[in-house]
């Protein structure tokens, strides 16, 4: 795998003229440059409708892209990470959340051995324990049914998961009730439970190591309220299962190694709803339709193996994302789902994305000279319209955005649905077209206004336009078009990686934040214990110790 940036191919000299020639150039003219644009660079696949043609992409800047991936090796560095190569090189790992969607028949070799035979061993014991619970086979330590999941974990067990669940909350299995708790706030663990009958309650506690600080402690504040009602250890066993690989920690707990769901160390955590974290997915919405999510995203993966940058969707989502950030110099990019099912989709992706790229340094360990991972947000439309869409049409931040929005509802209310599509892709149409001195003059003469008070308020009511959008349709949202959305941003993440050459599956950024709160909870527990913190956090603790005591 070559580990060389954009910035230092041959390729990248003709982006930089590319831009030069493009970069004043507006988006509406574009469209009049080309009548046939939307049909040139939309490209559909399967139930996918991808329309990149409102962002500043001209035959110039595609092909230059195009020769940025062959230069980079984008497809043989792909194939490599989906064959079991250890890209993770930081820890000496491989990458292949590729092989939790691949068929039982499939080969993928790890230092010698095909694990395809482990990951289908995983599914199927995924698949008998959730039937068994869905169908009241499998019961609590009092005999009733249960009616109640509490999935605790936190990161990647419980983004992933949870944004699954909510997005498929219309195949729930209807009496089942699925609850998640991830912050180590008390409150969100005593919400959750004030609710709940300890008798019909199953615990999943998905921690690959079961010493995660924050899933642990909720998952012994858990373990307590089970005890407190039952007073008999042997009731552990039957209120809570382990996603783990810590099988002397998950026995110690009380879980029996039969109820342990196993995962590898080369499945990174915001890539593994697709492994056993999926567990609360099989139970939310049964396992056939978790098979459809791994089939949907199989299809993306068989996608970008095949395809060249041509056809290429995560590679040209990739491209187009760094065009913007680095070139434009835009710092976030937006996700709105015009889809209430999706309201989590942004959230998700924020971890994805910014745990992966969020990194100065590349991958020979020298720092990077250039703008890596933007800023990921989002929210549902119509809801982001009410809200920060203002910012994105007339501030002084320009914003590129991803629209999302289904064909067909999944509803029977066929009018709500003709409102939302039509408003996703008017703002897709406004943040492009925006509105001009003339057209905002020639609106209020024809409301009657005076000269004197259109030249007074036509300021404030141009829109500048040239926001650039991509749009994403899928026919309806399914559990299988939903894999396929979550497949193509892990793939326009690992490539955009490629492109900064920096490592996008580790995260040594999160583990300093760990070790000091691990020195600082007994300073805090003990106020006898001596501060060797810098004198700002030493203050804080000291207040919190005054306030222990009051």
């Amino acid at each position: 795998m070559l580990k060389k940036s954009f910035t230092e191919t041959q390729a990248f000299q003709q982006l930089q003229s590319a831009f030069a020639q493009i970069q004043a150039v507006h988006l509406t003219q574009l469209f009049e440059q080309d009548a046939e644009r939307f049909n040139r660079y939309r490209k559909e696949w399967g139930p996918l409708l991808f329309d990149p043609s409102k962002t500043h992409l001209n035959d110039a800047v595609f092909q230059a892209m195009h020769a940025l991936a062959d230069e980079l090796q984008l497809s043989q560095s792909f194939a490599d990470m989906c064959s079991g190569v250890a890209i993770n090189e930081t820890e000496n790992r491989a990458v292949l959340h590729t092989a939790l969607r691949k068929g039982p028949d499939a080969e993928v070799m790890v230092q010698g051995k095909n694990v395809i035979p482990e990951i289908h061993a995983v599914l199927n014991k995924m698949r008998v324990f959730s039937d068994a619970v869905i169908n009241g086979e499998r019961r609590g330590y009092s005999g009733k049914a249960f009616t109640d999941i509490v999935n605790i974990g936190i990161g990647g067990s419980d983004l992933g998961p949870v944004m699954v669940c909510e997005a498929l909350k219309h195949y729930q299995v209807p009496h089942l009730q699925m609850h998640f708790v991830s912050n180590v706030d008390g409150a969100h663990l005593v919400e959750t439970l004030k609710r709940l009958n300890p008798e019909t309650t199953l615990f999943l506690i998905a921690s690959k190591t079961f010493t995660t600080q924050e899933t642990m402690a909720n998952a012994h504040s858990a373990r307590t309220w089970v005890l407190k009602h039952y007073g008999d250890e042997a009731a552990i066993a039957a209120h809570f299962v382990a996603i783990s690989t810590a099988s002397t920690e998950v026995a110690a707990f009380g879980i029996g190694l039969d109820q342990m769901f196993g995962f590898w160390d080369w499945v990174g955590g915001r890539y593994s709803l697709w492994s056993a974290i999926g567990l609360s997915i099989c139970l939310a919405v049964g396992y056939s339709h978790f098979e459809q999510l791994l089939a949907g995203a199989l299809f993306v993966d068989e996608h970008t193996l095949q395809c060249d940058f041509e056809d290429n969707i995560p590679m040209q989502m990739a491209m187009i994302g760094m065009w913007y950030t680095h070139f434009f110099h835009y710092p976030t990019y937006a996700v709105i789902p015009y889809d209430q099912y999706l309201h989590r989709f942004p959230a998700y992706l924020q971890q994805a994305d910014m745990e992966s790229n969020g990194k100065s340094v590349d991958r020979n360990g020298k720092p990077v000279t250039y703008a890596t991972g933007p800023i990921i947000w989002g929210e549902p439309g119509t809801n982001g319209q009410h809200a920060f869409f203002q910012l994105m049409h007339q501030g002084t931040h320009i914003i590129p955005a991803d629209f999302i929005v289904a064909a067909r509802p999944l509803h029977d209310l066929p009018m709500h649905h003709d409102i939302l599509l039509s408003n996703c892709f008017a703002q897709s149409e406004a943040f492009m077209t925006g509105k001009t001195a003339a057209q905002v003059k020639q609106e209020l003469a024809a409301r009657g206004m005076t000269t004197a008070e259109i030249e007074r308020h036509t300021p404030f009511r141009v829109f500048e336009g040239n926001r650039p959008s991509c749009t994403f349709i899928i026919e309806q949202l399914t559990p299988y078009t939903l894999g396929i959305l979550i497949a193509l941003y892990e793939h326009k993440i690992f490539f955009q990686g490629l492109l900064w050459n920096i490592y996008s599956f580790d995260q040594w950024g999160v583990e300093l934040g760990k070790k000091l709160a691990s020195a600082i909870l007994p300073e805090i527990q003990d106020k006898h214990k001596s501060l060797q913190h810098d004198a700002g956090t030493n203050g804080l603790i000291q207040h919190i110790r005054t306030k222990s005591d009051m």
